[in-house]
């Protein structure tokens, strides 16, 4: 018996179709698993790893990787209370105790309705408004006792759904890629050339593109001297390629060297590099 309803046996086979090896879906796949149950269960790794040549030992592998896969069940609400530096200075280990309290669990416990998961997290990228928390990956900011206490009772009288769905609901806009509109993916052994959109053949430089050599002069009658773009093949450093394109000093700049590394259409090197009897800034 499938683990994946009928929809989303069809959309994990859409989603496994978008990539040109079938294991670079396997993230993807257990997002979708732990959005139907709410965890990531032994039967959903077991038809994950079918659907993309893996073994359910190396789902779990994968999937063990990142805190936001829950290989056990939670509740319906997973609360994590950020315990690093800023929200520890402003209070977060009392937030804690308050939240245990107001639960009636440890943390890393569920309440006995199944509707609450209390977990400790780091940080969580919110410093300026510590103390903060997370419920199902959703934001809340500068808590406190009194706000949490709000916050549990308008999550159990669901008065928050439309803002804060259902564990492993990561969002509620799901992408859709038409067959005409695909990138067309090709495995990597199967690549003999660039692709369709790189430009290959020679152009000029436009005045934005110039300023990520920190030209600023974009005066057309000065020369400009094009160089062609870094080749992008396995069998070529980019570093020696662009050491023999591009002009010593150019190349001693650090900033200019990778900008240049990271540049695909043809470019010019910087006005300074031109001609021998102008300097380069400081």
């Amino acid at each position: 018996m499938s683990f994946f309803t009928p929809d989303n046996r069809r959309l994990a086979i859409e989603i496994v179709g978008r990539y040109p090896k079938a294991r670079s879906a396997m993230i993807p796949l257990l997002h979708l698993a732990q959005e139907q149950a709410g965890w990531v269960t032994n039967d959903a790794m077991i038809e994950i790893g079918e659907l993309v040549d893996a073994t359910p030992a190396e789902v779990q592998g994968t999937g063990t990787f990142y805190e936001m896969f829950k290989f056990h069940p939670v509740g319906k609400y997973v609360i994590n209370v950020c315990a690093t530096m800023s929200c520890q200075l402003l209070g977060a280990d009392e937030l804690m105790h308050h939240a245990e309290a107001k639960l009636g669990v440890t943390a890393g416990g569920t309440t006995p309705d199944g509707l609450f998961t209390l977990e400790h997290a780091e940080c969580q990228a919110a410093c300026t408004e510590a103390p903060t928390l997370q419920v199902n990956y959703r934001h809340q900011y500068r808590v406190t006792n009194e706000s949490f206490d709000q916050l549990i009772d308008q999550l159990a009288a669901g008065e928050l759904d439309d803002e804060i769905p259902p564990h492993g609901t990561l969002g509620r806009v799901r992408q859709s890629i038409p067959a005409d509109r695909s990138v067309g993916a090709v495995a990597p052994q199967d690549v003999t050339g660039p692709p369709v959109w790189l430009e290959t053949g020679a152009s000029s430089l436009p005045i934005r593109e110039a300023r990520l050599f920190g030209r600023r002069d974009s005066s057309p009658t000065r020369p400009r001297k094009l160089l062609p773009v870094v080749s992008n093949t396995r069998t070529a450093s980019p570093l020696s390629e662009l050491a023999r394109l591009v002009p010593t000093r150019v190349c001693e700049r650090p900033s200019l060297r990778l900008q240049a590394m990271f540049t695909t259409r043809f470019v010019a090197p910087p006005s300074w590099a031109v001609g021998e009897q102008v300097s380069p800034p400081v």
